[in-house]
């Protein structure tokens, strides 16, 4: 019950912020929107607003969407153009490309938002920074010993257990890479295995820091960008081969991780749903069919070429872009299931 009460308040904040996004921007852009959606299907809840938008939470809650009027038809502009002028106003057509642009872009901007906003409370006042101190060592692990303080990694600081790890992730991928560790108050260089690690950290090495609202918020941005960079080169590291693409975790991992999270205390859990609102950003902005980037390229390609891209070749590159869009996500629900059945 923890597990599915984690599942569902994560994805449903996590997809209401992002939806809300689509929602104001397409309200401040002038479209009409039909309807406000958590979740897929038969509507369990619903309500219309004073400028008739009709609210609705339905019965699969693995997603949501914004209905913009005439965004259905956006490859239809022989349509469009056929339309009495009264009934284009409001029309998703009707607006320029860069308020197109904006209005598909919103979701992922305040995904990125909602993810500032986390970190950087979580980062207001006393904060307990856990040291790169290693507390326990797999037999995988080789060079390293319990005790060993990871201070440099390529050559860069890391000055935290998250920032190590993070910048660990960075420095993954063929070849090896370089540590620096106090041992015995004593500098150590370790040149270690992509790939092998296996370390867990001793949770008595702390320290505290004091941070006020402007230190707090700057200290927000500077996770937001590593969290970002990271997925961006664990993504591009997959798509090279360089890491195996079963490393890929999907709504069961997630649900799993969200029962962790809040079993774990409010804190972990803000933490979990702000690196979620990063990925789901990040992924979103992919220049993939049926993905918010895919759009935004498809917009960019008619800016360039001045040509509008009708026809029933749109709809058919759509259709290809959700078949693999489920196809991964099918993918990702048996590494998961795999990952569960193998422990």
């Amino acid at each position: 019950m923890t597990t599915l009460f984690g599942f569902i308040i994560v994805l449903g904040i996590l997809i209401f912020v992002h939806e809300l996004g689509h929602f104001w921007a397409a309200r401040w852009a002038g479209a009409r929107v039909d309807t406000f959606s958590i979740g897929f299907g038969r509507p369990i809840i619903k309500w219309h607003d004073k400028h008739g938008t009709k609210w609705q939470l339905a019965v699969f809650p693995l997603g949501g969407f914004v209905k913009i009027y005439g965004q259905d038809d956006m490859f239809n502009s022989n349509k469009y153009n056929e339309l009495p002028a009264e009934e284009k106003q409001g029309h998703y057509l009707s607006l320029s490309k860069a308020k197109q642009s904006i209005v598909i872009g919103a979701g992922s901007v305040m995904n990125i938002l909602l993810a500032w906003f986390i970190y950087s409370f979580l980062f207001i006042g006393t904060q307990t920074i856990q040291l790169p101190v290693v507390g326990q060592i797999q037999e995988t692990t080789p060079h390293l010993q319990v005790g060993d303080q990871i201070v440099m990694i390529n050559d860069r600081a890391t000055p935290s257990w998250g920032e190590m790890i993070i910048r660990k992730e960075l420095s993954s991928g063929p070849g090896s890479m370089q540590l620096t560790v106090l041992r015995d108050d004593a500098a150590v260089e370790i040149t270690m295995p992509a790939g092998v690690w296996g370390i867990l950290p001793d949770a008595s090495k702390t320290t505290t820091q004091q941070n006020g609202l402007f230190t707090a918020m700057g200290k927000g941005a500077s996770e937001v960008y590593g969290q970002t960079r990271l997925m961006l080169t664990v993504l591009g590291q997959i798509a090279t081969g360089e890491r195996s693409i079963r490393q890929l975790g999907g709504v069961v991992s997630i649900a799993e991780n969200s029962g962790r999270a809040m079993a774990a205390g409010i804190i972990v859990m803000l933490a979990f749903i702000a690196m979620l609102s990063i990925n789901l950003a990040v992924v979103n902005l992919l220049p993939l069919p049926a993905l918010d980037g895919g759009f935004l390229l498809m917009i960019l390609i008619e800016t360039i070429t001045r040509r509008k891209m009708d026809g029933k070749k749109m709809e058919v590159i759509l259709m290809i872009g959700w078949i693999l869009l489920l196809s991964l996500i099918a993918f990702t629900i048996l590494n998961d299931t795999t990952r569960m059945l193998t422990r």
